[in-house]
């Protein structure tokens, strides 16, 4: 018998191929986007394929580490391949920045009407009193505040960052200081009126001029000096989103920034306390009452303001602090002129000096 033709014998005989690599039982290959996990108390063939973590990825089979993707890119959703990062930030594309654009246009638009009004009846008691000249430098701040607000939209570049706050804190501090000076103008006749009174030198422009130009003057001082020493600049925040790079303006120093506000509220305080004292003032035309309400409803806004900026993130930062500079200059254009308005086009029987007389009196 042929012993070497049994199929048994050369069933047998046959070695393996040299070539030939050994093969895993217990495992599976790892796709692109998983590495090898390689399990305890098991052979070393023997692993799970795990994904990558965020920001790494694997571009092979069976790759045993995952690879960080570089500063500006990064892994798709495979985890495959890195790919750039996606930019945001409040454009006027985004439906949120658009919507805060036609808004502060509109309140711009609403305070021009406002301002044409009260120059058509410039010579009328509602107009005259409490210092029109102020009423005037009131308004064309207001309207300025309400356009400051269209820097903080947009692409963020040097001269936007330096812009947006700086024309914000001087702005509101024209409207806040104001407002301040109409206060003390009413406080200042009124008691002027008394017998041996000293304040008789001060009726007029001269107090309502020095108190605005002192207190805006002191905002212009506190923005050079942040600008000096470290203004805003463009940055790229790659830490609140992830996977997202989010365009925004670096406040550079935060004590210039919150000295800013700071003061900001500070003149809207002495204005609420010295107007709250002088409310009940006898004046048909006294705007203590609406000046009151005006910096209450504006101190209530930058003081929720704070928190809220303290904990949003992204370009919600931003549309935080438009909406706050659109919400309190409205708030002083509503409780302060609409008022005027409304006495000037539905109730003109009440804007003639024998009507304020006879109420006065």
């Amino acid at each position: 018998m042929d012993l070497s033709s049994s199929p048994i014998l050369s069933s047998a005989g046959k070695s393996p191929s040299a070539t030939e690599t050994q093969r895993s039982v217990c495992s599976e290959i790892c796709m692109p986007g998983y590495r090898k996990s390689y399990r305890q108390s098991q052979s070393s063939c023997c692993y799970d394929c795990v994904p990558c973590p965020e920001g790494e990825i694997t571009n092979d089979t069976d790759m045993e580490t995952c690879t960080t993707c570089p500063h500006r890119l990064w892994p798709n959703e495979k985890k495959d391949t890195c790919i750039p990062k996606l930019i945001t930030y409040l454009s006027y594309e985004d439906l949120l920045g658009e919507s805060l654009a036609v808004a502060s246009v509109l309140l711009f638009l609403l305070t021009c009407l406002v301002t044409t009004i009260l120059i058509k009846h410039r010579n009328t008691p509602v107009v005259k009193a409490n210092n029109r000249d102020l009423s005037f430098i009131l308004l064309v701040s207001l309207k300025l505040c309400f356009l400051c607000s269209l820097f903080f939209i947009g692409y963020p570049h040097k001269l936007t960052c330096i812009l947006r706050q700086t024309v914000f804190g001087i702005t509101f501090s024209i409207s806040v200081s104001s407002i301040l000076a109409k206060t003390v103008t009413v406080i200042i006749a009124f008691n002027a009126t008394k017998p041996r009174s000293k304040l008789k030198s001060w009726v007029g422009s001269r107090s309502s001029n020095s108190v605005l130009l002192c207190c805006s003057l002191i905002q212009v001082i506190i923005c050079c000096a942040w600008l000096g020493v470290s203004p805003p600049f463009p940055h790229e925040n790659m830490e609140d989103e992830v996977g997202t790079i989010v365009a925004e303006c670096n406040d550079g120093s935060q004590i210039g920034f919150y000295s800013v506000l700071g003061y900001m509220g500070f003149l809207a305080f002495v204005s609420f306390f010295i107007a709250f004292l002088a409310r009940n003032l006898p004046d048909m035309f006294n705007e203590a009452r609406f000046i009151t309400f005006s910096m209450l409803v504006f101190l209530s806004v930058w003081i929720s303001f704070i928190p809220a900026y303290l904990s949003t993130k992204g370009k919600y930062v931003v549309a935080v602090e438009i909406f706050a500079i659109l919400t309190s200059s409205t708030g002083l254009l509503g409780c302060i002129f609409i008022p005027k308005c409304v006495v000037i086009v539905i109730r003109p029987e009440k804007n003639t000096r024998a009507f304020m007389m006879k109420n006065n009196t």
